[in-house]
């Protein structure tokens, strides 16, 4: 049934028209000064990761039980000639349910790899961790201390906490705070110039 308004009141308008305005759209599609460089250096990382899963030709996740108890464990997948491997060491609790979603993109220049636990926070105590790419170069990298579920965002680690190389993304020692709930990785695959 369609809403109706007495005839001595209009229906009202969701929107004022300077809300409807270019210059108002303009500004708040583009904020200005320090903030926009802050703005391209969240922006870029995160249009990179969603382009490459996105434009994944073949893609695969797969759950797998992190297990505490000290000891270091391994958990790897591969697609094609690229291979994703997660290793850490976890105390307290119980095994907890994580994912690994690997892909590459259409045109093959990219090879992604996540490894997070769907139900956010992570309750373990990370001694270590550890996830290396075999195939390609990290072109980008993140670690996590909460992972995004429901109305919670992403919460980095410290920039201070991990370190990347070329092929890796691991804890740092003395650094790491222990807590883990997310990797994000994207590399670059060697590619033929013709």
């Amino acid at each position: 049934m369609a809403a109706t308004a007495p005839a001595d009141r209009p229906l009202p308008v969701l929107t004022p028209p300077a809300r409807r305005s270019a210059g108002f759209l303009s500004k708040m599609a583009a904020p200005c000064g320090r903030s926009r460089r802050w703005l391209w250096a969240a922006v870029v990382p995160a249009a990179v990761l969603c382009l490459a899963v996105r434009a994944a030709e073949e893609a695969s996740t797969t759950e797998f039980d992190v297990r505490p108890g000290g000891e270091v464990h391994s958990f790897s997948r591969s697609l094609g000639d690229y291979t994703c491997t997660f290793t850490y060491s976890a105390q307290g609790g119980t095994n907890e349910q994580w994912q690994m979603n690997i892909g590459v993109s259409e045109d093959n220049l990219l090879f992604s790899c996540s490894v997070w636990r769907p139900q956010g926070k992570s309750y373990l105590f990370f001694t270590q961790f550890k996830a290396e790419v075999k195939g390609a170069k990290i072109e980008y990298a993140m670690a996590y201390s909460q992972a995004a579920v429901g109305a919670q965002s992403d919460i980095p680690l410290k920039q201070e906490e991990f370190e990347i190389t070329e092929t890796t993304v691991s804890h740092r020692e003395g650094k790491f705070r222990f807590e883990l709930s997310k990797l994000v990785i994207v590399a670059k695959t060697p590619h033929d110039e013709l």
